[in-house]
């Protein structure tokens, strides 16, 4: 945070008060070398001194007003780009009047509008693409069920795993589209028994789930899809060892730790692993996944208020863990 001698409006306002006094010195200095205090009544010296004095308060006074007035654009303008830059590309910011500030505000909106357009035609075409995909996928599949006897099995298994990529794809890219095109803080919907829904997702991959949470307030369907990812991803980085599930709520907060044994996150790397289509240098493309689990996962925990982030995992391994805002009532 900004101490107050960093704001620009004290700043600009204490380098103007410099120069009056310095100009009110200036010109009392003057007036007294060509007029010396012992030729005039000491009365008519007070009264210069006091004259000055008043000048100098007078256009203090009258100067803060337009100072603050130029400050506080330029302080409206800073908030809009932060909102702006935070992701509200619908933040925009008032013009007043026809100065540089106003030029200023007027070239950020217009800049503004513009990569909003593009993000939302962006947006739009993505979802659009990912939809139109589904009708040649599935007559892919239907070839491929009918090329069952004549293609060899090791033919049939790189085509049924390529189809099984690609449907995940689509099905991870529509999810991603539908969350952009929520609005922000969008209000979630239901109680949610986030213990129930951990234990189901648990048991469909043979993890073992330990402890309890509060009732969510959100998404079940969306809290559901970010528990498997999450899984889903441990199981293919964890080799053979078993995934560690954790679930506990205090201080109204409900944490997720997912963890595993395997080769684990670089420091360097455990916040790039978010990131869209993001793979892990040497990766390899035949362990599965299509590089947006992850991402799709902090998606849903920001929708609902929470975080997610990458820990290491003792010796070996790594550790997710979520965070979200408990609500609703306890879960029994």
């Amino acid at each position: 945070m900004r101490s107050f001698g960093d704001r620009m409006y004290v700043r600009i306002y204490a380098t103007l008060i410099a120069c009056i006094v310095l100009a009110v010195l200036l010109f009392g200095y003057i007036h007294f070398w060509f007029a010396p205090p012992r030729h005039m009544p000491r009365n008519a010296t007070m009264a210069v001194v006091a004259l000055l004095l008043m000048i100098a308060v007078v256009i203090a006074a009258g100067a803060y007003p337009v100072v603050r007035w130029i400050t506080r654009r330029l302080e409206r303008l800073q908030a809009s780009v932060q909102a702006w830059g935070r992701g509200d590309l619908a933040a925009r910011v008032i013009v007043e009047g026809r100065d540089e500030v106003a030029q200023l505000a007027a070239s950020f909106n217009d800049s503004a509008a513009r990569v909003q357009a593009l993000v939302v035609a962006q947006k739009s075409l993505l979802a659009n693409a990912s939809h139109e995909l589904r009708s040649p996928l599935a007559r892919i599949r239907m070839a491929v069920e009918l090329l069952q006897d004549s293609a060899s099995p090791a033919m049939r298994q790189e085509l049924a795993r390529n189809i099984s990529e690609l449907d995940q794809l689509i099905d991870e890219l529509l999810l991603a589209s539908r969350l952009d095109a929520l609005p922000a803080g969008d209000p979630a919907d239901c109680d949610v028994d986030f213990t129930g829904i951990v234990a189901e997702e648990c048991a469909r991959v043979g993890a073992v789930l330990e402890g309890v949470s509060d009732t969510l307030r959100g998404d079940a369907t969306l809290l559901r899809r970010m528990v498997r990812n999450l899984l889903e991803n441990a199981l293919r980085h964890g080799g053979d060892a078993e995934v560690g599930v954790q679930l506990l709520s205090c201080a109204g907060k409900t944490r997720l730790d997912v963890c595993d044994k395997g080769a684990g996150v670089p420091a360097s790397e455990r916040d790039r692993i978010f990131e869209p289509f993001y793979r892990l240098p040497g990766a390899s493309e035949k362990a599965g996944g299509v590089g947006l689990g992850l991402s799709l996962v902090r998606q849903i925990a920001r929708r609902h208020g929470g975080e997610v982030e990458c820990l290491p995992n003792g010796e070996r391994g790594a550790c997710f863990r979520i965070t979200l805002p408990s609500g609703g009532r306890p879960s029994v």
